[in-house]
C-alpha cells in the first residue's frame, strides 16, 4: 500500500524533545515500513524516517526562532499534499483541522486522527460543516464532545516494543513527566509526594502560554526539599527516569485525550497513579497497571498499595495493548476499509485527483456523512 503520513510541523518527527503527536506519528510510519508498505512521510526537513521524507519546512517550527507564522507552512504542505495526493493509495493526515477543507476535494482514500482535545465551543460548528470527512479517535472519552462525527474507529497509540527496557526493580521515588501546565497539576503531584514521604522527580518543559503559571504556581513549590527538577528530557533519558520510578503521577485536571506518557511507564514496568479524567480510565486498569483517583488523599492511599501491583504485569499489558505494531495493525485495516468504500462510483472528478468544479461546497460523498 501507498501511504503518505501528514505530520505537524511544530517539531521534528521524532521529535528531538516533548512532542506527543510527532512522536506517534514517528512510530506509526516505521512501523508500517516495516510491514512492507511504501510510505511518504511530509513532516519538517529535520525529521528522520526510512520512509520518504517530503520536507515542507526546513526546521521543527517550536525550535526554529525564524518562523513567526506556522500556519503559513502548514497551509503550504496541505496544498502541496492535494497536488501529490494521486501517488498515494490512502492519505494519513495529523494536521489536525488545517487540512480539510482540501481533503474533502481529493479524490485518494484518506482519513484524519484528531490529537488533542474536543470540549472546544467553536470546534462544533467546524466538525459539524465537515461532518463527512472520516476521523480517528485516539481514545473513545475524546470523541464525547462530537460523537456524532464520522468516527471511523478509536485506535490507541503505540509505542515500539524495544523502546523501553523492562525495570523489575523500583527505585525510591516517584516521577512527573510531561509539560507545566494548569491541566496538568503539577503542583498536585508535589502534594501527593509530599504527604506520601516520597521524593519527586520532576521532568517537564513550559510552554511559552504557560510562563506565567509556572513562574506564580509551580516554581515555588520547586524548592521544597523533596523535589528535584530535572528539566526536560528527551528520548534517551527517559527510559531511565521512568524505568527507575516507584510510579509515575498522573494527577491531570482536564479531558485529556490520551497521555501517552502513561503507557512509556507502562513499558517500563512503572505503574500509574492517575487521575480519572479524560482516556485515564481506558488505559489504567485499577490494581492491574496502577490505581485510577479521584481526591488526592486517594492517591496517597494508592501509593501506600503499590506493592499489589506487579512491575512485570505493567509490561504485559503495554506489550498486549499499546505497541506500534498494534497500532499500525488497527490503522490498516482502517485505511482498507476506507480503499474500499472509495471504490464505489464518485462524481466527475478531474485529473489530478480533485472533485471537479461542479461539486457543491458541503456536498460531499454521502457514504462517510451517512456512515456517521
Amino acid at each position: 500500500m501507498r501511504i503518505a503520513q501528514v505530520a505537524p510541523l511544530y517539531e521534528s518527527v521524532p521529535p528531538k524533545y516533548y512532542g506527543g503527536t510527532e512522536r506517534v506519528v514517528s512510530y506509526l510510519t516505521e512501523a508500517l515500513v516495516r510491514m512492507g508498505h511504501e510510505v511518504t512521510l511530509y513532516a519538517s526537513g529535520d525529521s528522520v524516517t526510512s520512509a520518504r521524507l517530503r520536507p515542507a519546512c526546513e526546521n521543527a517550527l517550536r525550535l526554529d526562532t525564524s518562523s513567526t507564522d506556522p500556519t503559513a507552512d502548514h497551509i503550504f504542505m496541505a496544498e502541496k499534499l492535494f497536488q501529490e495526493a494521486g501517488e498515494f493509495d490512502l492519505v494519513h493526515s495529523h494536521m489536525d483541522y488545517l487540512a480539510l477543507p482540501l481533503l474533502r476535494r481529493m479524490r485518494t482514500p484518506h482519513v484524519t486522527t484528531l490529537h488533542g482535545r474536543l470540549n472546544i465551543t467553536n470546534l462544533v460548528n467546524l466538525y459539524r460543516e465537515f461532518r463527512d470527512e472520516p476521523l480517528t479517535s485516539i481514545s473513545d472519552h475524546q470523541r464525547v464532545p462530537l460523537e456524532w462525527a464520522n468516527w471511523q474507529a478509536t485506535v490507541y497509540h503505540g509505542l515500539p516494543e524495544d523502546l523501553y527496557g523492562f525495570h523489575e526493580q523500583a527505585g525510591e521515588y516517584l516521577a512527573f513527566l510531561g509539560r507545566f501546565s494548569p491541566e496538568k497539576r503539577a503542583e498536585d503531584a508535589i502534594e501527593i509526594a509530599r504527604r506520601a514521604g516520597l521524593p519527586l522527580k520532576i521532568a517537564a518543559k513550559v510552554d511559552k502560554r504557560d510562563v506565567e503559571y509556572f513562574e506564580s504556581v509551580v516554581k515555588p513549590l520547586l524548592l521544597q526539599g523533596h523535589v528535584e527538577f530535572v528539566g526536560e528530557i528527551g528520548e534517551a533519558d527517559k527510559a531511565e527516569f521512568l524505568g527507575n520510578a516507584l510510579a509515575l503521577l498522573f494527577p491531570i485536571d482536564w479531558p485529556e485525550p490520551f497521555g501517552l506518557v502513561m503507557i512509556e511507564a507502562m513499558a517500563c514496568g512503572t505503574p500509574v497513579i492517575a487521575r480519572g479524567r479524560g482516556s485515564v480510565p481506558e488505559i489504567v486498569e485499577d490494581g492491574l497497571n496502577g490505581f485510577v483517583f479521584e481526591e488526592n488523599d486517594e492517591a496517597v492511599e494508592a501509593i501506600a498499595r503499590l506493592n499489589q501491583v506487579s512491575r512485570r504485569r505493567c509490561r504485559q499489558q503495554f506489550e498486549q495493548r499499546f505497541t506500534a505494531a498494534r497500532m499500525a495493525q488497527d490503522y490498516v485495516q482502517v485505511y482498507e476499509r476506507l480503499i474500499e468504500a472509495k471504490s464505489l462510483p464518485l462524481p466527475d472528478l478531474d485529473r489530478d485527483g480533485a472533485l471537479g468544479p461542479q461539486f457543491p461546497r458541503g456536498k460531499g460523498p454521502s457514504r462517510f456523512r451517512d456512515a456517521a
